[in-house]
């Protein structure tokens, strides 16, 4: 006897669709997984019989084969448990086999016989390619993300019997809530802060990367974490991608089921290069950078992190996908992110402050030293954080709200949008030349920095683009003007000397 259950397993952010075979024969009783069964694949027998017997079900005697097909691919995790267990329930006659014939089952069995939700349902749901999909029930909301079938939901095997035999209608899914914005703190908390401020509009309307450096206690970490309010909601293809991330990695997912709006990472110094970028020793999944997708990857004290992992940065933070090899393929994961991080100019914080710091010289070259040259190449603001005075943090007023600051990056935003991308980052090289036309004004700046800072070929294009997004803040359009260019060199400076700013306040 022999039946067949569709599923699917998950690779990397991919669902890939999965054959579950089960064959009884005569003879003592036994049970085996070939395929290339992960190991909680391999352990579905314990968890299955269980879930059966507790639902008054019965195991069926003979030898037991379980094939995962196609059999060149490895399977990982527990949501074939409930495909198993169906099929189980085929050969012995307690689900009739022509009611599951275009169904597919995705979960985790409990030993209660209950239904788990497993990391990627949307991405396992997608790739089932069925009529008709059953999950758990706290999977419906990302599995209805998907139109081309129908989602059904089941507590446990029990009900799920009752429901395929027509005893029992299947419930109604509970009704999803709209997205709701996520707890994001207000840019007018910032006292002072003028110029970092500006930079933040203008990184978040470019999507330009930036770098914070200054003494410990400046703000860096308030302002950082205001990004997010600032950016406009993720489009309909950016929010599903976001969503596959998240769920392929078991991250939390919101009430509606979807990433409407864009994620803030802030991993700790001490992660390492496999949690940035993904992978792993058995199941490959996504890293934090691909969990950042669409939104703001916030790296506190670069300082800290191992130069190792800050080297992985630099092709995704180009490219806006990651790419991880193993012996068992290579995956591709996005990444497309807007990366902001924060450091202190030196190990104590405290150079620039007279008589104050501590460090010798080599202290000072070996906390910047874990920052390549490539890497600070990439952030195309770098800009200082002073300690705000007295007089600012006692009597200052509060400064422009999220929502007003907000408005100019939306429009500015809308500016890149007839150029065709969504942002002014994204500009190619032939779009960058038909868009950032320089005044004779500009190029004469753009000519000295060259000289005077050694302004890479990397950074001399990213220059261009900061003027561009500097000059669809301030609603003109036309050539780019020298004021716009020298904005955005005073952004570009050495990051762990004081600079002058006084050009931004121009």
């Amino acid at each position: 006897m022999l039946t067949a259950i569709k599923s699917a397993t998950l690779r990397g952010v991919l669902g890939y669709p999965v054959t579950v075979e089960i064959h009884i024969s005569p003879g003592i009783g036994g049970f085996s997984v070939v395929g290339l069964p992960g190991a909680a694949c391999r352990e579905a027998q314990d968890r299955v019989r269980a879930a059966l017997q507790s639902c008054g079900l019965s195991w069926p005697r003979g030898r037991i084969t379980v094939n995962l097909a196609p059999s060149g691919e490895r399977k990982e995790g527990a949501g074939l448990d409930l495909a198993i267990a169906v099929g189980l329930l085929v050969m012995e006659k307690k689900i009739r086999r022509k009611a599951v014939q275009d169904w597919g089952f995705i979960a985790e069995l409990g030993l209660d016989g209950s239904l788990r939700r497993v990391p990627g349902t949307l991405n396992l749901v997608e790739a089932a390619k069925c009529s008709t999909v059953v999950v758990a029930p706290d999977a419906y909301p990302e599995a209805s993300l998907v139109k081309h079938c129908d989602i059904r939901i089941a507590h446990n095997l029990a009900e799920l019997v009752a429901f395929i035999n027509g005893s029992r209608e299947f419930p109604q899914p509970p009704a999803l809530p709209p997205p709701t914005p996520p707890p994001i703190a207000d840019l007018a908390d910032i006292k002072g802060q003028r110029t970092v401020r500006h930079a933040l509009e203008i990184t978040a309307a470019g999507g330009h990367h930036m770098l914070m450096v200054g003494a410990p206690g400046a703000g860096k970490t308030m302002l950082a974490h205001r990004m997010v309010g600032l950016l406009p909601l993720l489009d309909h293809d950016t929010a599903l991608e976001a969503t596959r991330v998240h769920s392929a990695a078991g991250l939390p997912l919101p009430k509606s089921g979807i990433i409407s709006y864009p994620p803030l990472r802030a991993p700790h110094h001490t992660m390492s290069a496999t949690s940035l970028v993904g992978g792993g020793s058995g199941a490959v999944r996504p890293g934090e950078i691909s969990a950042a997708h669409g939104g703001v990857l916030f790296l506190d004290e670069l300082g800290e992190f191992s130069s190792v992992v800050l080297d992985t940065l630099r092709q995704p933070v180009e490219e806006g996908v990651v790419r991880v090899s193993r012996a068992s393929g290579t995956f591709v994961f996005p990444a497309r992110i807007l990366l902001l991080a924060a450091m202190n100019p030196c190990p104590c914080g405290e150079l620039g402050s007279p008589g104050s710091c501590r460090c010798t010289m080599a202290d000072r070259a070996r906390y910047t030293r874990r920052v390549s040259g490539p890497l600070l190449d990439r952030f195309d603001l770098r800009v200082l954080v002073p300690r705000p005075s007295m007089q600012e943090l006692i009597d200052a007023s509060p400064g422009e709200s999220t929502e007003v600051v907000r408005e100019r990056v939306l429009k500015a935003r809308e500016i890149a949008g007839q150029r065709g991308v969504l942002c002014n980052a994204e500009l190619s090289d032939f779009q960058l030349e038909e868009e950032a036309v320089l005044t004779e004004g500009a190029k004469v700046k753009l000519a000295e920095a060259i000289q005077k800072q050694r302004l890479s070929a990397r950074g001399y294009r990213r220059v261009r683009c900061v003027a561009l997004t500097i000059q669809d803040l301030t609603g003109r359009r036309g050539a780019i003007e020298a004021k716009c260019i020298s904005q955005a060199l005073a952004l570009r400076a050495e990051p762990f000397v004081d600079f002058n700013a006084d050009l931004l306040a121009s």
